[in-house]
């Protein structure tokens, strides 16, 4: 450091740092001087010292020092918090370079770690961007720190129906502040250990509670916590039905659930359906003549017909499932999109239901998180045991934020965010497909789409998923095998943004409606 620059230290613990120049012809720059309060300053001497360092580093381009309260908590989120709010005051603008971690923890006068961590967090909060040896830059505000992700992480497309993410979409942000509010809290130590099967009191009440504002009878006694809905349906397989036993689907079903049925050695028994979803005729009359052990059905917004079950339906199927002692298997993925809220089968004949529903199709799939509630205590031990062996938990801290959402009413706040995706992208549907050539829910996430007789599927899910549009053939949901019925899902949900959406149908509108012969050559 010039023997020209210097700073004053008071005897408080505040520092002035200002250049002293030296003659009229000094080549120094004059540094504007800079204020700051350290609550941990000890003596003059330290004081003095944090000052040098300080001088060090505003002789530099890079001259942010973070202005700390004697109150501001742990240093880290201190100085991460200070960034913040430099960066809302416009004192620090996009593109503009920090001090380096160590230059900055010399010139505070604590370790290199603290500033570390102070940065990291400043990073997943969204508001810086690391780049290696060049150092560490402030982002465009909305240029949230996943972008460094995105462009190393491609989206995968697994043949998932996937919610969309909301333009406005406030998950990231919630999804942080409640962790770091979990584990700022009294029973953070609890939250990072193995949970009881099935979920904690606490979290299976929460569960329960949510239930029961549907009309389902539910206590903590006999809804569980499972780690997504998969996990939900395996155990309810496991427990209930052994190998052999008949269970009645639908003709095109979600493929997880007969994945479980062909693992689990079940004989699968397709009913006939109609855009209503499955017929009560045929659920009758399989029941005459066969001994059917359970139905499996989602109710609303099927996946993938996207039909929803009417309550006169609902009702003739309780019904018969009563007269021939059939168990009712609900998986409930998205009725919590849906705002007509037709009873479910859990409220119309709660002593034979087994109901799944969870967040992964309505907020989020990163949070893994369903609620299973049996129809009664002892079931409930059953798959609670199912469960351990399996899956042990369902991630505790997910487990954690997804509690502190029911109770305070975050989880419906990004339900409608969701929502109102999905119907502004159904309202984009139906401005390029025509009426009549596509089967959807009102605020669902994905469309059924018929072909034609000489139609070939792979041709579409070729020219379409070079795009990122997820296209999934019949072939894939059929419960009978090969069929003469030949149709795609289509989801209009994910990462897909809805420029590239909208390109899509376009090319899919092309395919079905105005072309003669192949759009592209297969080869």
């Amino acid at each position: 450091m010039p023997d020209n620059l210097h700073g004053a230290c008071q005897s408080d613990g505040t520092c002035d740092t200002s250049p002293t120049v030296e003659g009229p012809g000094s080549s120094i720059p004059k540094i504007k001087i800079q204020r700051f309060k350290f609550a941990f300053c000890g003596s003059p001497e330290s004081a003095k010292r944090v000052c040098m360092h300080t001088a060090s580093i505003q002789k530099s381009s890079q001259r942010w020092l973070p202005e700390i309260g004697a109150d501001a908590g742990p240093m880290y989120l201190a100085i991460s918090a200070a960034l913040a709010r430099d960066i809302e005051t416009g004192r620090l603008r996009p593109g503009d370079r920090l001090p380096p971690q160590r230059e900055l923890a010399d010139a505070l006068g604590i370790d290199l770690g603290t500033v570390t961590r102070a940065y990291t967090e400043a990073r997943h909060k969204g508001l810086i961007e690391a780049e290696g040896r060049r150092g560490s830059f402030v982002l465009e505000r909305g240029q949230a720190s996943v972008t460094s992700i995105q462009t190393s992480v491609a989206p995968f497309d697994l043949g998932m129906n996937l919610p969309p993410i909301p333009a406005n979409s406030s998950f990231a942000e919630d999804f942080a502040d409640t962790v770091r509010e979990v584990l700022r809290g009294s029973t953070a130590a609890n939250r990072m250990q193995y949970q009881p099967a099935g979920g904690a009191p606490v979290d299976r009440q929460a569960g329960a509670d949510w239930l029961a504002e549907r009309g389902i009878t539910a206590s903590e006694d006999n809804v569980l916590v499972t780690s997504g809905a998969q996990t939900a349906l395996h155990a309810i397989a496991n427990s209930v039905l052994k190998p052999g036993d008949a269970v009645c689907t639908g003709p095109f079903v979600y493929p997880g659930w007969l994945s479980i049925c062909r693992n689990r050695g079940l004989r699968i028994v397709p009913l006939e359906a109609d855009a209503e979803g499955i017929m009560p005729e045929s659920f009758a009359r399989a029941c005459t003549g066969d001994a059917i052990r359970a139905i499996y059905l989602v109710p609303v917004n099927e996946n993938p017909t996207t039909a929803t079950l009417p309550l006169a339906r609902r009702e003739e199927i309780v019904s018969i499932a009563r007269r021939h002692d059939v168990a009712l298997i609900e998986d409930d993925p998205y009725s919590r999109l849906d705002t007509a809220e037709i009873p479910s089968l859990a409220s119309l004949a709660p002593e034979r239901t087994w109901h799944v529903a969870g967040f992964s199709k309505i907020i989020s799939p990163s949070l893994r998180i369903a609620y299973l509630r049996a129809p009664h205590v002892r079931d409930a031990l059953r798959l609670a045991a199912d469960v351990h062996e399996t899956t042990i938990m369902a991630p505790p801290l997910n487990m954690a934020v997804c509690t502190q959402w029911l109770r305070n009413r975050t989880w419906r706040k990004l339900v409608d965010q969701v929502r109102n995706e999905c119907l502004a992208r159904q309202e984009m549907v139906r401005r390029i497909l025509p009426t009549g050539t596509y089967h959807a829910a009102p605020e669902g996430y994905h469309l059924w789409i018929p072909l034609g007789p000489t139609a070939n599927p792979l041709e579409f899910v070729s020219v379409l998923q070079p795009l990122g549009v997820s296209l999934v053939t019949s072939e894939s949901f059929s419960a009978i095998g090969e069929t003469a019925s030949r149709s795609i899902r289509l989801s209009i949900g994910g990462s897909l943004d809805q420029e590239t959406l909208e390109r899509g149908l376009n090319l899919l509108d092309a395919l079905l409606n105005h072309r003669e012969g192949r759009l592209s050559p297969l080869v």
